[in-house]
């Protein structure tokens, strides 16, 4: 059995692994989510779900309820503010993640990781998947707290310096999510515009998926990830794109999830290796 810690900015960022997170569950892995905000300015799909004021505390419950649907045992939450998207009022709210003292977020997530002492490490990649600022800001600040994790002269007063096994970055493959997205258009699912500019640039694409170290085939659990994403209504009510698309369409091209192995240095030979048989 091993410890494992996703990290993510949002709740229902865990989706994106939620295949993963629930075979790892099955297996008898020890599973901690750290969320750096509640999601307060994230979407309202239904004005009956939530209000703007209501939106964080809302959002924690659909966590807790994913979690436990996926077999996530620990939930931790570092108390800042969802940053928005990028170019919005909500980046320059101090509160927001983005606005964090850098020294002061590391501090933090030394703290939470110290404490679970997990062996294996998950965070975003470095564009946040599609560039969202709390995504991008949540990788940089967890690559460069990783080596302070067992150095017991960073943030001496924090007890239980230890070197993890292993750090991975979560990946997507947009090439795919593109083929899905066009396929859904194309046979009058979604409209043409459901997901425009999701994706991020193509040379960001490119160098993302040839990175990619780790896949992992989730189909024996797309049900239960499915189950766990639909409880963030709040986030994917009855009019949302991607509920729009057939489960049979989304599954031909979501099947695997996909990671950049950052510690240890990867060699040439891991490349679309499972993930699991490092556990």
């Amino acid at each position: 059995m091993k410890k494992i810690m996703a990290i993510f900015a949002h709740p229902d960022d865990e989706g994106a692994i939620g295949g993963t997170l629930a075979q790892l569950a099955q297996d008898g892995h020890d599973l901690t989510l750290i969320c750096t905000t509640r999601g307060e300015v994230g979407q309202i799909s239904d004005p009956a779900l939530a209000t703007p004021e209501t939106l964080g505390e809302v959002r924690e419950q659909e966590l807790r309820a994913a979690c436990e649907i996926l077999g996530v045992q620990h939930l931790e939450f570092l108390g800042y503010r969802d940053s928005g998207m990028e170019g919005t009022d909500e980046n320059n709210d101090p509160r927001a993640w983005v606005q964090a003292d850098p020294d002061e977020a590391k501090r933090k997530l030394i703290q939470v990781i110290r404490q679970y002492q997990p062996e294996i490490i998950i965070t975003f990649e470095p564009y946040g998947w599609y560039g969202h600022p709390d995504h991008r800001i949540t990788c940089t600040w967890v690559t460069e707290a990783f080596p302070m994790i067992s150095d017991g002269s960073a943030y001496p007063d924090i007890d239980g310096a230890y070197q993890p096994e292993a750090f991975y970055y979560s990946a997507f493959k947009f090439s795919q999510f593109g083929g899905m997205i066009q396929k859904a258009i194309d046979e009058g699912y979604i409209p043409e515009d459901a997901f425009e500019n999701f994706a991020p640039p193509e040379d960001v694409q490119i160098e993302t998926e040839k990175s990619i170290t780790h896949a992992i085939d989730v189909r024996a659990t797309y049900k239960i990830q499915q189950e766990a994403q639909q409880v963030h209504k709040t986030q994917f009510g009855e009019d949302s794109p991607f509920n729009n698309i057939p489960d049979e369409m989304r599954l031909e091209f979501g099947s695997e999830d996909y990671y950049i192995q950052v510690y240890p240095e990867p060699d040439a030979s891991l490349r679309e290796n499972n993930l699991t048989t490092l556990f």
